[in-house]
């Protein structure tokens, strides 16, 4: 601690002391800490150099989105950046009591991450690609998780990586509820270290799922889901003018979906074969992991078509037989949209 303090003071320029965990991961702590000024300001220092560096990269490209950077150290690394606050985040809000609040901030995340991929837009040779957040397509051990590998299935998941790099828009990369702070300036993006270019197809299919990567999953209803999702697109075809079209937005949807599935099986079917787990060790409510794959699963299947990617069809029909007797219950709505408005 004490060493991160001394490097951020160097940075900055002037004293930093008093830090208050923020919570941070395994990758990266997070600091609150006063100035000798009176302020404060977060500290973020890193045990992952990719992380560092597309954070720092992916800040200035946020369209003022994000807090602001104020310095850096690379040879730490850390970074200091502006002190957005304590103000609530999408993911309280999703599960608090008001369907209103619910909806409202569900709409300004939709907004917010269109208008940082306009603000992204034309700037990519700003930013290195190999530093962009593909990594999570690499699913070549998938083979390895799932119970039958149908024929064709390598083939199909090739097409989804080749996929997931067209219409590209800038994101931040963990878009999850809980890095949403929704201040009295509107709403504020946290965690760049996953920030690149990536599909605008893989950025709207976190409505449709919904939010593909995160703990905080439960169903939207049906109104809402279509609400935000189109939002968003009403941004990101001022940088893709051809995803207006409907049957092309529409291919590309369920492909992303069918890309995000895989992937979390890949992440989560490995970790739940014998015992059952919360998707977050501290946060409820939030589903099982076998609950939530259960349900990525069917909702692959419904969006689907017929008489395409049969080898993953048959894959995922296939976790749900084999899966059959983990006997969880269907995911719920988010509770702000279930429960009853406070009096």
């Amino acid at each position: 601690m004490e060493k991160i303090l001394a490097a951020a003071s160097a940075a900055l320029g002037k004293s930093v002391s008093r830090p208050v965990d923020l919570g941070g991961s395994s990758r990266s702590s997070v600091l609150r800490c006063a100035t000798g000024d009176g302020g404060t300001v977060v500290v973020k220092a890193y045990s992952d150099a990719s992380g560092f560096a597309a954070e720092v990269a992916g800040l200035p490209l946020s369209g003022g989105f994000g807090p602001e950077l104020l310095a850096v150290d690379p040879s730490f690394p850390l970074i200091v950046m502006s002190d957005l606050g304590s103000a609530p985040s999408l993911a309280d809000v999703l599960l608090g009591r008001s369907a209103e609040a619910a909806r409202d901030g569900l709409l300004t995340w939709a907004r917010t991450y269109g208008r940082i991929a306009v603000a992204g837009a034309g700037r990519q040779h700003e930013w290195e690609y190999s530093r962009g957040n593909a990594s999570f397509l690499d699913v070549g051990e998938l083979g390895k998780v799932l119970p039958v590998v149908p024929e064709g299935l390598d083939g199909e998941l090739a097409a989804l990586r080749a996929h997931a790099r067209q219409y590209p828009v800038f994101s931040p990369g963990d878009i999850c509820p809980d890095n949403n702070l929704l201040t009295s300036d509107g709403m504020r993006v946290l965690d760049f270290e996953g920030a690149g270019y990536h599909s605008a197809f893989l950025e709207a299919a976190y409505v449709r799922m919904p939010f593909a990567t995160c703990w905080c999953v439960f169903r939207l209803p049906p109104g809402v889901e279509a609400e935000i999702e189109e939002v968003y697109r009403e941004q990101v075809v001022l940088v893709h003018p051809e995803l207006a079209d409907d049957a092309l937005w529409e291919a590309g949807m369920r492909q992303a979906v069918a890309t995000w599935t895989m992937h979390m099986t890949w992440v989560l079917l490995p970790r739940v074969r014998e015992q059952d787990q919360p998707m977050h060790p501290t946060r409820t409510p939030a589903p099982s992991m076998r609950q939530l794959l259960r349900y990525r699963w069917s909702r692959l299947l419904d969006v689907l078509d017929q008489d395409g990617f049969p080898a993953l069809r048959e894959a995922v029909r296939t976790c749900l037989g084999k899966t059959a007797e983990w006997d969880v219950p269907e995911l719920p709505h988010y509770p702000a949209f279930t429960s009853p408005e406070p009096g």
